[in-house]
């Protein structure tokens, strides 16, 4: 499956609906939400996606309750374990874990958001660490989203 991965779109309307148009133009079947959508309107754009939805709630995030309301239940507290096509993920929004699960040996990927950077790269024992950056069009760097082939568990970052 290809699997699309979004984090941090801190309200950008604009950017928000980019990465739609990109994921559903890619056939992504599942997209991932690695936190701070912040607002429940976020919903308005995400709701076009042609695809799966799963989430996790971020640090900027504000009324959980109507989020999760308009997600349809698709929003987590982190961590949250999915399986996906036979491989184990596991989404978190602060990096402060991430080395720790990826070496766990419990996990095919371990996806987070927060720092508004890119990250793709293997551990050890194989499992892949996935920060798609952000989406956002706030501070400095570019809006990003990240593509996860689950067969071949490789992932690229896209400009959007």
């Amino acid at each position: 499956m290809l699997l699309g991965v979004m984090s941090d779109t801190h309200d950008d309307m604009e950017s928000i609906k980019k990465a739609v148009d990109f994921f559903n133009s890619k056939k992504a079947g599942m997209v991932l939400h690695a936190g701070d959508l912040v607002s429940p309107f976020t919903f308005e754009a995400l709701d076009l996606l042609d695809a799966d939805f799963a989430g996790i709630f971020g640090n900027n995030d504000g009324d959980r309750l109507l989020l999760n309301q308009k997600s349809g239940g698709r929003l987590f507290n982190q961590p949250h374990v999915m399986e996906l096509d036979g491989r184990r993920l596991v989404m978190v929004h602060e990096p402060r874990v991430v080395e720790e699960l990826a070496a766990s040996g419990r996990f095919d990927a371990v996806i987070y958001g927060h720092l508004h950077q890119q990250d793709v790269r293997k551990v050890k024992d194989g499992a892949l660490i996935l920060s798609p950056g952000k989406v956002a069009r706030l501070h400095k760097g570019e809006s990003t989203v990240a593509l996860l082939d689950t067969r071949t568990m490789e992932a690229g970052i896209f400009r959007l």
